[in-house]
């Protein structure tokens, strides 16, 4: 089988796809930024300006700035390659923070209160019924970047007051006091492979490992698991990094990730992450071709056995709905196959109440 892993060629994509190597037989690094989509009534690939080639399996990965391309190349793929870890939606939706906790409320899963305004105006009248400390984000944005933290209503405004400068849209948050501790929980498929506590360097309140954080490895609870597994499955994401935080209201998901850095983890976990991706990717892949294949015989066969039908003269009862349209009776394909009928002839019907009987004409 082949396999593609199409992305900005970081370490963490580069181990996964060494790893992939031992299962599928061929692994192809595609650079994103070398890629080209149209789109039109004949949407196309292009790899350096040739036709991306067909692939078993395609594992897209990439930063927020490549949320619209990898989106894109994704839905042109849906469909025509058996098994991607990410569907389309999954890269506009995880990309943006705002979008992620949208989806997240919809399935429940528990998250700090969030908030939204639709001017600055509006979220100052906002920062006076929150509690503080509070936090502001960025919808898009990764490893920490684009997280600021206000003490107080004053802070706050003043915060607003350079958000509003810079006209992007921001969320806000209610701090949750961890003692700057988080969880990264990397789910694949329906399980966590491995997760680690990640600590922020002193006064830093991101636990972020791009952002200064250390981590340690993490056996984590019953609770813990089922809310990173629940995450993935409710951003359809079967390749998933979840962040969440440890709160005296329970565990809190702040963030997921579909390009997770593995580089810190598998510094201190003993886990061979990248090798349980690849052998997810191969399993998956594997059980879809398979399918695929035995439908596609499985048709052949039937195709086979309706010949035999059509030339043995014998009449085959079919029991099945019928379909109208408007006041006329539209007749099962297999029909047309098995009378041989066709426009080019004329036709005897004989009906009455419940029974119809169709016949060619013969003079």
């Amino acid at each position: 089988m082949k396999a593609a892993l199409i992305s900005l060629g970081s370490t963490s994509s580069i181990m996964v796809a060494e790893a992939m190597k031992k299962y599928f037989d061929q692994v192809d690094m595609i650079k994103l930024k070398e890629i080209e989509v149209g789109l039109g009534k004949e949407g196309c690939i292009l790899y350096q300006s040739q036709p991306l080639e067909q692939y078993d399996c395609v594992y897209l990965k990439g930063s927020f700035r490549y949320a619209h391309l990898l989106r894109s190349i994704a839905a042109m793929l849906e469909g025509k390659v058996p098994y991607m870890p990410l569907p389309a939606s999954a890269f506009t939706t995880v990309h943006n923070k705002l979008l992620t906790h949208l989806v997240l409320q919809q399935h429940n899963i528990p998250m700090p209160k969030t908030y939204i305004s639709s001017t600055i105006d509006a979220a100052k009248n906002l920062l006076k019924r929150v509690n503080y400390p509070i936090v502001m984000k960025f919808p898009e944005g990764t490893q920490g970047k684009g997280v600021m933290f206000a003490d107080s209503v004053s802070s706050a405004s003043s915060l607003l007051d350079a958000l509003g400068a810079l006209n992007q849209p921001f969320i806000i948050q209610e701090y949750v006091e961890t003692g700057g501790t988080d969880i990264r929980a990397h789910v694949v498929g329906d399980k966590v492979v491995a997760a680690m506590r990640r600590k922020s360097q002193t006064e830093e309140k991101r636990a972020n490992i791009h952002a200064g954080g250390t981590g340690e490895s993490v056996q984590l609870s019953r609770e813990l698991i089922t809310i990173a597994i629940n995450t993935a499955k409710a951003l359809r994401a079967d390749i998933c990094g979840v962040d969440i935080l440890e709160s005296s209201l329970g565990p809190l998901v702040i963030e997921a990730n579909i390009s997770p850095g593995l580089q810190g983890i598998s510094e201190v976990s003993t886990i061979n992450i990248p090798d349980q991706i690849a052998q997810f990717l191969y399993r998956k892949t594997k059980e879809i071709v398979d399918k695929e294949k035995k439908e596609a015989a499985a048709e052949v066969l039937k195709d086979i056995s309706l010949q035999e039908d059509i030339t043995s003269n014998v009449a085959q009862e079919i029991i099945t709905d019928l379909q109208f349209r408007g006041e006329r009776i539209l007749l099962p394909e297999l029909v047309t196959k098995l009378t041989g009928f066709n426009e080019r002839k004329e036709y005897a019907i004989k009906a009455i109440k419940g029974k119809v009987e169709i016949e060619e004409f013969k003079i």
